[in-house]
């Protein structure tokens, strides 16, 4: 198999508690809504109702009631005796992040009761959703306000791995902070045969030595790395979750990095992956360039693997955080899996995406982010500053998100766009384009690389190139996936007619 990695991504040591240079600079040395019960609500915006999005064939059978999720308050135990339980966020009160699971063609149908005291809104992060099933509380519908309730439904178009996270304009960092984080799970309607289909779900939490959430909304954070946690969490427990398979099982792990900030590498150690989708999307089966791979917050791998025939065989998947920390280890017990099977391959493909993005006739725009904190170049060892708006500290095209924001650009159905994303702030960027998949063009536009992504890194000061179809009619964020962030204003919104 052939060794690739998707763009590199930042990696920064978990923070010390007080406010430092190390925290702030966390990620900067980086690697190359009354009770609403609709089913659906249009954009908040006057005018004709948004066409039908990408054309989906919904399951035939009868409509399933829908599911609800509970956010509510609660407690879990992060951290060992004597320290508390630490007072989080969870749905349908059990500490565990939920995965839903779905096969392609049925319908995504949940009730979300919102039983906190802030407002909230879902985003389907990575599906190519309906547009007002999106779930950007201020831009795609009204935030669920504190006991309120809002039904999502919606046929995701494609096959995948997908995110479940909080995302309300200047309010999703407290929510996915607390701990609300899911996954949505959308199964081939003829799957790779597999003996273990698992879930790795990836969150950090910033708590004191005592157990509780440490303070939230600081413009320090919002300014730099965002608020980066001092323990790891995997499918809700403190790392490392601890995976038994069967001897000589074949393994598809689904990895998600649901983090308001921390981006990391992640690291295989001894187990050989293959890489068989990257944001969701199916890509020709590679292994890792060194066995690592770029983990930003809101981006998801599928991996392929086969464990060892002997019992007591164990492997690890490490985020190379400090000296290393092992988020899963997988060990093999129990019953042998017998017989041959073909090598790992690819999973299929995703016919709904173009073979070829036809770049000739492109719509291009520039973006350009800036704000955050700044290093005094005069003063190298001294602490990042920032003195602006503290509602205000970041902007796209000189001009901070927020819900009376005018469109960065409109762009008629089907029309291929181009957009030259610059990074002129002195952190790396995590960013995520809604409703849509994108290829990352090669520097003189002569080919992209060799896999889909709807989420990505862009280093300080470079410029990077992105180009998709736009074929999902609607009102689509691209923004920060560092939450901080995009609650203070990195986020910006394109509107496909």
């Amino acid at each position: 198999m052939p060794h690739r990695s998707p763009p590199p991504a930042a990696g920064s040591p978990l923070p010390e508690q007080a406010l430092s240079r190390r925290t702030l600079l966390g990620g900067v040395a980086a690697l190359a809504l009354g009770s609403t019960a609709a089913v659906a609500q249009a954009p908040a915006r006057s005018g004709s109702p948004a066409k039908p999005a990408l054309a989906v064939k919904p399951e035939s059978r009868p409509e399933a009631p829908a599911r609800t999720l509970s956010a509510a308050p609660g407690t879990t135990r992060l951290k060992p005796e004597p320290a508390v339980v630490t007072p989080v966020w969870s749905f349908d009160g059990t500490g565990a992040p939920p995965v839903v699971r779905v096969k392609l063609g049925e319908t995504v149908r949940l009730r979300v009761e919102n039983k906190t005291d802030k407002p909230l809104s879902l985003h389907w992060h990575g599906v190519r959703n309906q547009n007002p099933m999106d779930g950007v509380g201020g831009l795609t519908q009204a935030p669920i306000p504190p006991g309120g309730d809002f039904t999502y439904a919606f046929v995701s178009p494609d096959a995948g791995s997908f995110l479940i996270r909080p995302l309300v304009v200047a309010g999703s960092s407290e929510p996915s902070g607390r701990g609300l984080a899911g996954m949505l799970v959308v199964e081939e309607t003829v799957p790779p045969a597999v003996d273990h289909d698992l879930t790795v779900l990836m969150q950090d939490w910033r708590l004191s030595d005592e157990g509780t959430l440490l303070p939230f909304g600081q413009t320090a954070f919002a300014a730099s790395s965002g608020r980066l946690g001092n323990l790891v969490t995997v499918n809700g427990k403190p790392a490392p979750d601890a995976i038994d398979v069967r001897p000589g099982g074949r393994v598809r792990l689904r990895l998600a990095n649901a983090c308001n900030a921390r981006g990391t590498r992640i690291r295989f150690d001894n187990l050989k992956v293959y890489v068989a989708a990257v944001d969701g999307q199916p890509t020709d089966t590679f292994e890792p360039l060194r066995a690592t791979l770029p983990f930003p917050p809101g981006t998801r791998y599928d991996l392929m693997l086969d464990m060892p025939g002997e019992i007591g065989a164990a492997g690890s998947i490490t985020a190379l955080v400090g000296n290393g920390l092992a988020l899963a280890t997988l060990t093999t017990r129990g019953e042998p899996v017998t017989g041959k099977r073909a090598a790992i391959g690819p999973i299929g493909e995703n016919k709904l995406l173009p073979a070829e993005v036809k770049l000739q006739n492109a719509l291009r725009r520039d973006v350009v982010l800036t704000g955050g904190a700044r290093i005094d170049k005069d003063k190298p060892a001294a602490e990042p500053v920032y003195t602006g708006d503290a509602t205000k500290v970041w902007a796209i095209n000189g001009a901070s998100g927020s819900a009376g924001t005018a469109p960065l650009f409109t762009v008629k159905r089907g029309q291929v766009v181009v957009l030259a994303l610059r990074n002129d702030t002195a952190f790396p960027q995590a960013l995520h384009l809604h409703g849509h998949a994108f290829r990352l063009l090669h520097p003189l536009d002569d080919g992209w690389e060799p896999y889909w992504l709807d989420t990505f890194q862009l280093l300080e000061g470079r410029t990077a190139r992105i180009a998709f179809k736009a074929d999902n009619p609607g009102r689509w964020v691209i923004g920060s996936t560092v939450l901080e962030r995009f609650d203070t204003g990195l986020w910006g919104w394109f509107e496909v007619t």
